[in-house]
């Protein structure tokens, strides 16, 4: 019944759309266009006046009305259903609910179903929710990281957390750079080396929540190994989102050049800084203010303008907004009203954060990976396996330069534990693709070493890293922040 369900519903949302599936329908040719400021264009063929003549009435329409409210809405209930239906079914055999939600995409998206819109009123109202669901995310990351146990863990961390950024960066760039793989045209404007920049960025991630998650499940939490990857994927992430700040400030037009690059690293890292500690300060009052309020639902709508209100800072001083909101999650994971706030902020981001999932599968092109279909192309099966292999080695490795000494460590279970790429790899392709950087194949290709790293590190882990006798019994680590 409840496949028979999730059909019908699906053909409830397909038919919801029959004027995006008319309009391919009629423009086969059509070619999507994305601009800096990730807005899609789309560009087709003129089949006849009368036929042009009512696509601009129908888009004047859409322009002084904007989205159909309940053509809007049931492309919602169908983003929101099918992400959690797939999420499920991702967790039902082992793997983070964030690969269904990707999967769900795929098949909402406009190659399959088309329940997504690529263009329109309802595309881009979508992407807005899609960037507080990013928002949320990074927002909740930055609550769960300890500045004190991140800078307690010692140098082996730091170690793991700087070869795991720097090697697949360098082996990423170096190969897009040098090997120059032809899949898809370049975007006009868009150099080489940019490119090339962005595909060594989105092998830098990696998904802490994903690994913690399999390191929980196996009761291994207490090993000094955990600790030390738990700890480099906190440091790894905060050194990606500077990254991200940088290739964000490449993908709204600065200058591939050394002191761009320094500026832009410069203004990411002060901007953090200085929102932390000017955050400290006042957040703890603020948030005592907040308690003594009566009005319902107060601290959940203050901590969510508070992560907002970080990320438009951010994005207004020139770095990422994402880089404000995991600053925002930092300082409120010091006052007093943490667990309220983390209870309360959870079920706002099961509705955006899926939303952002749902929306980067959308994005592509399943026919890309049929054989025989007419969008097919086997370069991108290949390109994104030598990436899958990159990503993975450059991870691998980083677990290598730890454990030489007195204390024997299972540095394979450190480096495979870096390997998952998860929700921060997703947001720096997304990023790319919605400013016009990476083309639909590259941002595809991109997309295989995203899932197939998140996909085959909890198992990989599993095996390499198993309990032995004096890990039965012994304590668990609590977790949080201890208030």
């Amino acid at each position: 019944m409840k496949l028979v369900a999730l059909v019908a519903l699906a053909g409830m949302l397909w038919m919801s759309g029959p004027q995006a599936r008319q309009a391919q329908a009629s423009a086969p040719e059509t070619v999507a266009v994305e601009t800096a400021a990730g807005v899609t264009a789309a560009a087709a063929p003129v089949v006849a006046g009368e036929a042009a003549g009512e696509g601009e009435a129908d888009h004047a329409e859409d322009e002084h009305h904007g989205p159909d409210p309940a053509s809007f809405f049931l492309v919602i209930i169908g983003i929101l259903v099918f992400a959690k239906v797939f999420g499920e079914a991702a967790e039902r055999v082992g793997q983070p609910a964030v690969l269904g939600e990707l999967v769900a995409g795929l098949v909402l998206g406009a190659s399959v179903l088309g329940v997504v819109p690529a263009t329109g009123p309802i595309a881009e109202v979508i992407h807005l929710l899609a960037e507080v669901g990013v928002a949320i995310l990074l927002f909740e990351i930055g609550l769960e990281t300890d500045l004190k146990e991140m800078f307690q863990v010692g140098a082996s961390s730091a170690a793991v957390a700087i070869v795991g950024v720097v090697l697949p960066f360098a082996a990423g760039f170096a190969y897009w750079f040098y090997a120059d793989p032809s899949i898809g045209a370049q975007p006009d404007g868009i150099t080489h080396g940019i490119v090339s920049v962005f595909v060594g960025a989105t092998l830098t991630a990696t998904s802490v929540g994903i690994t913690a998650r399999v390191l929980t499940d196996l009761k291994l939490m207490h090993r000094a190994e955990s600790k030390i990857i738990i700890g480099a994927a906190v440091i790894d992430d905060v050194l990606g989102l500077v990254i991200l700040a940088v290739v964000s400030g490449l993908a709204g037009g600065a200058t591939l050049s050394a002191f761009g690059v320094a500026r832009t690293f410069t203004i990411a890292v002060g901007f953090l800084i200085v929102a932390v500690i000017l955050g400290n300060m006042v957040a703890p009052k603020l948030f005592r203010l907040i308690d003594r309020m009566r009005v319902r639902g107060v601290l959940l709508v203050s901590a969510f303008c508070f992560a907002l209100l970080f990320a438009a800072l951010a994005a207004k001083a020139g770095s990422a907004m994402i880089i404000g909101a995991f600053a925002a999650g930092i300082v409120l994971s010091s006052v007093n009203q943490f667990d309220l706030i983390v209870e309360r902020i959870e079920p706002v981001a099961d509705i955006f954060t899926p939303i952002f999932f749902v929306s980067v599968g959308a994005a592509v092109n399943v026919g890309l990976f049929i054989p025989g279909g007419p969008d097919f192309n086997a370069a991108v099966l290949v390109v994104g396996a030598i990436l899958v292999v990159v990503a993975f080695f450059g991870k691998l490795l980083a677990g290598y330069v730890v454990g030489w000494g007195k204390e024997k460590l299972n540095r394979n279970a450190i480096g495979v534990g870096m390997v998952p790429r998860g929700e921060v790899g997703l947001i720096f392709a997304d990023i790319g693709r919605r400013a016009g950087i990476l083309s639909d194949e590259t941002f595809s290709a991109i997309l295989i070493m995203v899932i197939v790293t998140t996909f085959i590190a909890p198992p990989l882990l599993k095996v390499v890293f198993k309990p032995t006798a004096d890990d039965i019994g012994a304590p668990q680590p609590s977790g949080g922040h201890g208030h």
